[in-house]
């Protein structure tokens, strides 16, 4: 693992906790910082134990080395020591041959002896430099596993601080998905709660528009119980070079319908304009009933004295003129009545219906916002709840890579303590 590099700054989740962000920012530096301190300090405390351990090395060394010089140079005392009797016992015999003669048993033994001597001088060199051989491989097999440990302590330390920085990392990015985590139910509540409010929505609009329906309904029986007729009306306002108006309708009585087909075909403007063309014309023709009348009553009234047959003749014609001038005044206001009562019921439906319509469509355009709104909220829902899922995967196999490098951390430490008790 190689070590890593300082400069880590946690990326911000959103820009209002940007303050937030710049303080964690800072502490995080800070720790960096301590950590770097920490390992420089670390890195003298190595520097100067492994110094402090060349010096007792090389002590040592001098130690082990002082008696291996005396214990040469010792030995080279006694062969001057050993040589110089021999030397003395041959310029003895060859000096004095007589004594030689007189006592040989007294030479022999002196010499056996410091045979056995050398001999045993040489056996306890040889035992000494064989020990201090084997002291001189153990003390360097011992400063090879000294070696051996502090590179694998130094490699244990290494790793530890590694690991602890993954840790360190691994903490941050599992409070950045908390916070995400957070964010993402607090999301989910408010789309929650602004789904239960455009439901409640789409149920008043459902309500209103059930009300509206029965409202048509119980209009559409009105107008069968009163014998009401609906007549669809072409044109607005009697004007022919207007499109037509697609759903325009009005309703009249039955008798106002009889009139209005009388009328002929065409659009409800223009029927009613014949029918107050016909009215003028039949208005006409009684004044001129009237004026023609008025001069025959002037002239039965210049003519009293004529004949009896011909004043009851112009007395049944007057009758006849009187009658059919309350007919057609009786036609007249019945007409009237009837033109003025449809008229009003035309003008009150037309208000009433316009009225409903533009309810209708208001409701049915809300009740597709409301469709559309809500689609759109259960689509947002569907991928909220993906991420959610997204973000507890991540978690999951975060917690698992965290449990196992905490394993694996422990397992080194134990390693390293069986290495440590094995050394000592």
């Amino acid at each position: 693992m190689g070590t890593p590099g300082s400069g880590r700054k946690r990326t911000p989740v959103k820009d209002r906790f940007s303050a937030e962000d710049e303080a964690l920012s800072h502490i995080a530096r800070e720790a960096e910082a301590r950590l770097a301190a920490k390992r420089a300090a670390r890195a003298e405390a190595r520097d100067i134990r492994m110094r402090e351990l060349e010096r007792q090395q090389k002590e040592l060394e001098e130690k082990c080395d002082k008696p291996y010089s005396e214990i040469y140079t010792r030995p080279a005392s006694r062969n001057s020591a050993s040589t110089t009797p021999l030397s003395g016992n041959s310029s003895r015999r060859g000096s004095g041959d007589t004594s030689s003669l007189v006592d040989p048993d007294v030479s022999l033994s002196e010499l056996r002896d410091i045979y056995d001597l050398k001999d045993q001088i040489q056996d306890v060199e040889g035992r000494y430099i064989q020990g201090l051989k084997e002291l001189k491989d153990s003390l360097s097999e011992v400063e090879e596993k000294y070696k051996k440990a502090m590179v694998s302590n130094a490699q244990l330390d290494n790793e530890k601080n590694n690991l602890i920085y993954q840790v360190d990392t691994l903490k941050d990015v599992i409070e950045e998905r908390e916070e995400q985590m957070a964010e993402f139910y607090r999301e989910n509540e408010e789309k929650s709660k602004e789904l239960e409010r455009q439901k409640h929505m789409c149920n008043v609009l459902q309500y209103k528009m059930d009300e509206l329906k029965e409202g048509l309904r119980q209009r559409d029986e009105l107008i069968e119980k009163h014998g009401l007729v609906i007549i669809p009306d072409g044109t607005p306002n009697g004007d022919v070079n207007h499109e037509p108006v697609v759903g325009t309708i009005a309703v009249v009585s039955q008798e106002a319908a009889q009139v209005l087909e009388s009328a002929g075909e065409g659009p409800l403007d223009v029927r009613l304009r014949k029918l107050a063309g016909e009215k003028e014309e039949l208005l006409s023709q009684i004044r001129k009933l009237k004026l023609q009348l008025e001069e025959e009553r002037q002239k039965n009234a210049k003519n009293d004295g004529t004949n009896p047959d011909i004043i009851g003749l112009e007395n049944g014609s007057d009758l006849q003129l009187i009658e059919m001038q309350r007919d057609a005044n009786r036609q007249i206001s019945e007409y009237k009545f009837k033109l003025s009562k449809a008229e009003q019921d035309i003008t009150t439906m037309e208000q009433n219906i316009g009225r409903l319509e533009g309810q209708v469509t208001r409701y049915k355009s809300a009740a597709e916002n409301a469709e559309k709104v809500e689609d759109d909220l259960k689509a947002e829902k569907r991928k909220l709840q993906r991420e959610l899922r997204t973000a507890l995967d991540k978690i999951e196999e975060m917690e698992m890579t965290n449990s196992h490098l905490v394993k694996r951390l422990e397992k080194m430490k134990a390693n390293r303590t069986a290495a440590l008790l094995s050394q000592q």
